[in-house]
């Protein structure tokens, strides 16, 4: 399975906040959205990431003083993306041994979506669930 199929079910947004957007904001965002990150785009361009274990980070290094900083200043600069034709194995990969769970989806140079380590999980359940119906269906017909 890929990430267009996890995309294609979960859809294509894609919250983001301005690089110069102020670090309290971006966390009103993410407790709003109950979400894990967001993407620093400045125009349609992907200048970074902020998760909330960035924001867990920089509190405990500098205080709330920096609730007031922008958020280029505690993004995470170096991005790993994916691609649309990425298997979930690859991305499984991708995530352990980088220790993220969040991927922006880049697609001929354009962020198309954002998958996270949950749409993984969902995605592996249902298709266990799948593979039990199958199985269970055809032991009945055996």
């Amino acid at each position: 399975m890929t990430v267009r199929s996890i995309l294609n079910t979960k859809g294509h947004q894609i919250m983001s906040v301005a690089p110069d957007a102020k670090l309290a904001a971006a966390v009103k965002l993410l407790g709003e959205k109950k979400i894990g990150a967001v993407l620093v785009m400045d125009q349609s361009r992907l200048e970074g990431v902020l998760s909330e274990r960035d924001i867990v980070r920089v509190l405990g290094e500098r205080g709330a003083g920096v609730l007031d900083e922008a958020v280029s200043q505690v993004m995470t600069r170096k991005v790993v993306s994916c691609k649309e034709t990425d298997t979930v194995a690859e991305l499984m990969e991708m995530m352990t041994t980088g220790k993220f769970r969040h991927l922006p989806v880049v697609d001929n140079g354009k962020v198309v979506g954002l998958i996270s380590i949950g749409d993984i999980v969902k995605w592996r359940v249902r298709e266990y669930e799948s593979e039990q119906e199958a199985l269970r269906d055809y032991i009945k017909t055996a």
